[in-house]
């Protein structure tokens, strides 16, 4: 993307009507390393690449806790995730302390998108530069939505985000309409599955991804590697895995045949 006459604050329009800073930070989301969720009626599964800057540093934590029943997968500008995690969880201990109850999701994912779209509208500041996948479970169920970085949500069953990420939603668009009705287990390994669409024939392991789940019974918490492996494991040891039976359902796409947005594998200069 260039620099122009347009983009000097976010609150500049162009003839076009378009906000360039806005559309900035929507392409950090898509150079940051990927992201999955997906969600049953009583359990909600967030996974994420575990992608270092260098083979001399570790990766950056993608997935954090906001409280018992939410938690978020982020991609993009890690240190605008770490702060807006930040203000998930005070929202909720806020909300708690009034009213002894846990809050909605749905009102939890509105005022995050009520203050990245404060961003956009403030000469003075920029928009966060990242991408949320707000995972979590209320007296509703189960629920999974995506926070851009203009402001805007969307509610989801499975959804994916950050680099390579189409080869994942295309994955997950052959299986959603299942999603309802899958059980924990079968949750788990879609996320893992969609995660390996965007490694592109590298090795998937337990060092290179992170999952978390939500669900009745059982508080947000992320699953160990060693469960994690052992999942993987029995994947490879199947046969006519979910991969293979959509492959049979229907041909790839022309976006996933190209490698889908975001292709490149070079990391941005900002720590995504």
């Amino acid at each position: 993307m260039f620099r122009n006459q347009y983009d000097t604050d976010v609150t500049t329009w162009s003839p076009a009507g378009r906000l360039f800073q806005v559309e900035y930070a929507m392409e950090a989301v898509k150079q940051g390393s990927a992201a999955v969720g997906l969600r049953s009626k009583t359990h909600a599964v967030l996974a994420a690449v575990n992608k270092a800057a260098s083979d001399l540093a570790s990766h950056q934590r993608k997935l954090f806790r906001a409280d018992q029943h939410v938690g978020v997968a982020i991609a993009g500008l890690t240190a605008d995730g770490r702060v807006l995690s930040r203000f998930l969880r005070n929202e909720c201990i806020n909300h708690s302390f009034v009213y002894e109850s846990p809050l909605p999701v749905a009102r939890l994912v509105v005022q995050l998108a009520d203050k990245a779209q404060v961003c956009t509208q403030r000469s003075w500041k920029r928009p966060y530069g990242v991408g949320l996948l707000v995972a979590g479970l209320d007296e509703t169920g189960a629920h999974l939505y995506y926070n851009c970085p203009s402001g805007n949500y969307f509610e989801y069953q499975a959804f994916a985000i950050g680099s390579r990420s189409q080869a994942a939603k295309t994955f997950l668009e052959r299986r959603f309409e299942a999603y309802d009705g899958y059980s924990r287990e079968e949750l788990i390994k879609d996320a893992l599955f969609a995660i390996k669409e965007t490694l592109q024939g590298e090795k998937l392991t337990s060092q290179l991804c992170t999952v978390a789940i939500v669900g009745e019974g059982e508080a947000f918490h992320i699953i160990d590697q060693q469960t994690i492996q052992d999942y993987i494991d029995a994947m490879e040891l199947s046969t006519g895995g979910p991969e293979e039976e959509a492959a049979a359902e229907a041909p790839p796409s022309a976006e996933a045949q190209g490698g889908g947005e975001g292709a490149s594998s070079e990391p941005a200069p900002m720590d995504i």
